[in-house]
């Protein structure tokens, strides 16, 4: 079973709190249609586990097969520098099929987000960042998207709701089983 490569940390995008019990890590790009349909299982993923789930964001932009993928991924870290990553992440994947500049510009002003910031965040300057994602992601053995990984480990099982939910309360009570035995 293949293994996440970089744990999470303060350079990732996080929903929900550091202690949770478990932690799902998507390898994500906002032009893959794979993971258009996957946004609003995830959604409800989150929503069905509540505070037992923390989840995590990274871009895995597929340029060549993709060609706004890039893009996108830096205008969601454009968004990021600024509190939005995450407004920015579902603007994306809800608007899937418009992801030119002229859409990003759009997005943009509908965040609240000046031309000149998007104009500069496009600039290359989040280049690094994704790139950073990427790699971790080659490093994870991540070949495709969306890739998740569950406290760690890559899952490859069915992705709907009720699939996920139930591997990842698996996840949860293996999880807590060796706190509890530390404990005796």
């Amino acid at each position: 079973m293949t293994r996440l490569a970089i744990p999470v940390g303060s350079q990732d995008h996080v929903q929900g709190q550091a202690q949770a019990v478990v932690t799902l890590v998507e390898y994500g790009d906002y032009e893959c249609p794979y993971c258009g349909e996957a946004y609003p299982i995830l959604k409800a993923v989150q929503r069905a586990m509540g505070d037992q789930l923390r989840f995590v964001f990274r871009n895995f932009p597929l340029a060549e097969m993709h060609p706004h993928a890039l893009r996108a991924a830096e205008f969601a870290e454009t968004a990021a520098g600024l509190g939005k990553f995450w407004q920015a992440h579902d603007m994306l994947y809800e608007n899937q099929t418009a992801l030119r500049d002229a859409d990003l510009y759009a997005y943009g002003l509908r965040l609240g987000l000046d031309t000149d910031v998007v104009t500069q965040g496009l600039d290359g300057r989040f280049d690094r960042k994704v790139k950073e994602d990427f790699t971790g992601g080659i490093r994870s053995g991540v070949n495709g998207t969306p890739s998740l990984f569950i406290n760690g480990l890559r899952y490859d099982g069915e992705r709907d709701v009720d699939s996920l939910v139930s591997a990842l309360k698996q996840a949860a009570r293996d999880a807590i089983r060796p706190r509890a035995a530390t404990h005796r």
